[in-house]
């Protein structure tokens, strides 16, 4: 039986692996101390999908701007590839919906990188409209 579930630290290791799946590698100690500062945020939120072992993990963070009303975006989710096209990536989704509401917050967005075209369907099969294509620059300060 899967529960979806708040993260705890203790999580650390197996999101590490799942992260790398999501094609970020990072060393365990960093996942480690950025999941320390996110479970310590109001801002934001990080659920797994548990059940003898972590199979999913989605992130959300509370998003406020001037130019638009308050939001809930999706910053990750990843479902380990051998417990794919169960439904483990739909209960994540619908636990992070529930997040919000519990947060005060009614509209979520996702941004789906192109690089992944096989998420794009996923995400407009849940209720998901595309909003807009955009380019996404960075910049080190």
């Amino acid at each position: 039986m899967v529960e979806i579930r708040p993260a705890r630290a203790d999580d650390g290791p197996r999101l590490t692996g799942l992260l790398a799946q999501l094609g970020y590698p990072s060393e365990l100690d960093v996942v480690t101390s950025r999941l320390a500062l996110v479970l310590n945020s109001a801002a934001h939120g990080v659920l797994v999908a548990a059940g003898s072992r972590i199979d999913g993990c989605i992130t959300v963070e509370r998003r406020l701007a001037l130019l638009e009303d308050e939001r809930v975006e999706i910053t990750g989710l990843v479902v380990d590839s051998a417990s794919r096209r169960v439904g483990l990536g739909r209960a994540l989704v619908r636990a992070a919906e529930q997040w919000a509401v519990r947060h005060g917050v009614h509209t979520m967005v996702v941004r789906s990188n192109v690089v992944r075209p096989e998420a794009h369907p996923f995400y407009e099969d849940i209720g998901f409209r595309r909003k807009a294509t955009s380019h996404v620059y960075g910049k080190e300060v």
